[in-house]
């Protein structure tokens, strides 16, 4: 038995299918971990959806930024961006099992020494912590009232995180940092303009993974969502956002010996992007 971590697939369907062929994935024996990030700007979110719901237990799914802004538009909450490929998700005849599916997905997993999300998580969070505050978040998604959670989704205040917040607030910081982040400071303040490479980090803040005295740091952190950042593979780091959707790759580690698979995945880059 083994167990993959995959990085960003974003709808590239077909690139899945080669690395899962890549890999020698047997679903009798093997286990399938997804950074977040199924969904959107790919050619086929359709399919990607169904081919991993169908895959059971067998699959572990963190919801990404993508992952949500499905939902949200699905809700009525948000509009479809430029570069969007949701529709056929949204036309489908199984589209409200699919969101259904998707609304039950955990946004952090914890197993062993490892931890998966799909951006980050702040610096004073320690695992124990982050699951509490994830489960908050999981908690309204899978509830009755999931689409008034979602109607407060969107924003990028507050930009700090403190145990005095409450309500709408206290949720959009949590998800923002487990689904948007990049860059923080050491106290926890989240920065969600700059999408460039590590080094761009604004004066005063860090890559969220090299925040000074992170708490979450005797774990192995597994996420994506950072393609400028590239493949980044150290002990107490998986990052497997390599790109696939804007023509780089999709990369997969395997968890117990940390070996690393990657397909190409030209066919997938987004035009004009």
């Amino acid at each position: 038995m083994a167990t993959y971590a995959i990085g960003d697939v974003q709808g590239c369907h077909g690139a899945l299918r080669r690395l899962l062929d890549a890999i020698g994935f047997g679903r009798a024996r093997d286990r399938l971990w997804f950074v977040g990030d199924l969904v959107n700007r790919g050619p086929d979110s359709l399919a990607t959806l169904r081919l991993v719901r169908d895959l059971g237990d067998t699959a572990v799914t963190v919801l990404g930024n993508h992952d949500f802004h499905l939902l949200a538009v699905a809700a009525g909450h948000a509009k479809l961006h430029r570069g969007d490929t949701l529709d056929q998700v949204l036309a489908a005849p199984d589209r409200e099992e699919l969101l259904a599916w998707l609304r039950q997905r955990p946004i952090l997993h914890v197993e062993g020494n490892w931890a998966m999300v799909h951006a980050g998580l702040l610096p004073q969070w320690s695992i124990a912590r982050a699951q509490m505050l994830a489960q908050e978040v999981e908690a309204e998604l899978r509830g009755a009232n999931w689409r008034d959670f979602l109607a407060t989704l969107y924003g990028n205040m507050p930009d700090a995180w403190s145990e005095s917040l409450r309500g709408a607030d206290r949720l959009r910081v949590i998800v923002n940092a487990m689904a948007r982040m990049r860059f923080c400071t050491a106290d926890g303040t989240i920065e969600l303009r700059t999408k460039g490479e590590s080094v761009d980090a604004p004066r005063g803040f860090f890559p969220w993974f090299d925040a000074p005295a992170r708490a979450s740091r005797d774990y192995t952190l597994v996420c994506g969502h950072w393609s400028t950042l590239g493949l980044k593979l150290r002990p107490d780091l998986l990052a497997l956002d390599s790109g696939c959707v804007w023509g780089g790759s999709l990369s997969a580690v395997r968890l117990e010996d940390r070996k690393l698979f990657q397909v190409p995945c030209e066919q997938c880059q987004v035009p004009g992007e």
